[in-house]
C-alpha cells in the first residue's frame, strides 16, 4: 500500500493554488498534481488583470507567480503529471496519471477550462501566425494593422476594445444580429470609429500562406460569401471545461461542466469541484480563488466523517 494523502488537488490555477494555500493552513497532507510546469493556469495568458481586489493592473504571469510562491512558502507540494482518470474506492480515491497513481482520503478537481475553437481549416495551421485566443496577449504584434475578432460575447467584445486602441481597423464577426456582452461594453464598442461590425457571418475559412492573410466569409441570412483581409483573427467563443478525464464517475451537466455548487461538492462523497470548471455563473479569478478556499472546507468536514 503506497502513501495515502488526506488530500489531491488536481491543476494549479488560481482554484487549485488557493486550496492549496488553505489546505496547508489546515495541516492537511496534500498533493498538487499539475500538467504544466508553471502554475496559473489561465491567468498566465493575460496580458493584465484590472479586476482583482488590490491588484489592480497587474499582470496575469505576475499573479500566478504570486499564487505559486504563497503556496510554496507554506510548503505546499507540487508533481508534474498528467491525469488519465479518477477511480472512486470508497474511502480512498485513486488519481491514475501519466506517471504514476497517487491515492488521497479527498480530491479536488481544479483543472479550469480553455479556449472553444472555431473548427474551421485553416485554424490549427496558423495557429499562433495570426490566430490567436487571447487578445491581450498577442495584440501588441497587430500594432497598425487590422484583425478580426469572432464573438458576440463579453470577451470578443472587450477583446476588440482593447485591439482597436493599438490597430489601423477591427472587424466584429458575430454569428447574430445583436451581441451578448454587457450593454455597457456594446456602448463602449460602438463609440470607435476604427470598428466594423460584421452582422450574421461566420467564418468558413482563415486562409495565408506563412500568416494569416484572408478571412472567407459568409452571411447566414442572404447566403451571400465573401472575404475579409486581414493580418490576424482572435476568436473568443466561449470555453469549454477541462473535464473529460472525469466524465466517469462524477456527474456533469450539458456542457461537460462538473456539477456543484458553492461549496463543491459533486455527487461522490470526498470529491469536490472548484474553479471554471464547476457549474456557476461566473468564471474569474476572484470567484476561483474563493472556490478553492470553499471546496477545502468542504474537505475538512468530509474528512471527519471518515474517523
Amino acid at each position: 500500500m503506497g502513501h495515502i494523502y488526506d488530500l489531491i488537488i488536481i491543476g494549479s490555477g488560481p482554484a487549485g493554488l488557493s486550496a492549496a494555500i488553505y489546505a496547508q493552513r489546515a495541516k492537511l497532507d496534500t498533493l498538487v498534481v499539475e500538467k504544466n510546469y508553471a502554475s496559473g493556469g489561465q491567468v498566465l495568458n493575460t496580458y493584465e488583470v484590472d479586476n482583482y481586489p488590490g491588484l489592480k493592473g497587474i499582470n496575469g504571469f505576475d499573479m500566478g507567480t504570486k499564487f505559486r510562491e504563497h503556496a510554496d512558502e507554506l510548503g505546499a507540494v507540487f508533481a508534474e503529471a498528467e491525469v488519465r482518470s479518477l477511480v472512486d474506492e470508497g474511502a480512498v480515491k485513486k488519481v491514475i496519471t501519466d506517471q504514476e497513481t497517487y491515492e488521497a482520503k479527498a480530491v479536488i478537481i481544479a483543472t479550469g477550462a480553455r479556449h472553444r475553437k472555431l473548427g474551421v481549416p485553416g485554424e490549427e495551421e496558423l495557429s499562433g501566425m495570426g490566430v490567436s485566443y487571447c487578445a491581450t496577449c498577442d495584440g501588441a504584434f497587430f500594432r497598425g494593422k487590422t484583425v478580426a475578432v469572432a464573438g458576440g460575447g463579453d470577451v470578443a467584445v472587450e477583446d476588440a476594445i482593447f485591439l482597436a486602441r493599438i490597430c489601423k481597423k477591427v472587424y466584429v464577426i458575430h454569428r447574430r444580429d445583436e451581441l451578448r456582452a454587457a450593454n455597457i461594453l456594446q456602448q463602449n464598442l460602438f463609440e470607435l470609429d476604427n470598428v466594423e461590425m460584421v452582422w450574421d457571418t461566420v467564418v468558413d475559412e482563415i486562409a495565408g500562406e506563412q500568416q494569416v492573410e484572408k478571412l472567407k466569409i459568409h452571411n447566414k441570412k442572404t447566403g451571400e460569401a465573401g472575404e475579409l483581409a486581414v493580418d490576424g483573427i482572435f476568436i473568443a467563443v466561449g470555453i469549454l471545461p477541462n473535464s473529460d478525464e472525469f466524465e466517469h464517475p462524477v456527474e456533469m451537466d450539458e456542457s461537460k461542466y462538473l456539477i456543484a455548487g458553492e461549496e463543491g461538492l459533486t455527487n461522490i462523497p470526498g470529491v469536490f469541484a472548484a474553479g471554471d470548471v464547476r457549474t456557476k455563473m461566473l468564471r474569474q479569478i476572484v470567484t476561483a480563488v474563493s472556490d478553492g478556499a470553499n471546496a477545502v472546507t468542504s474537505v475538512q468536514k468530509y474528512l471527519l466523517t471518515l474517523k
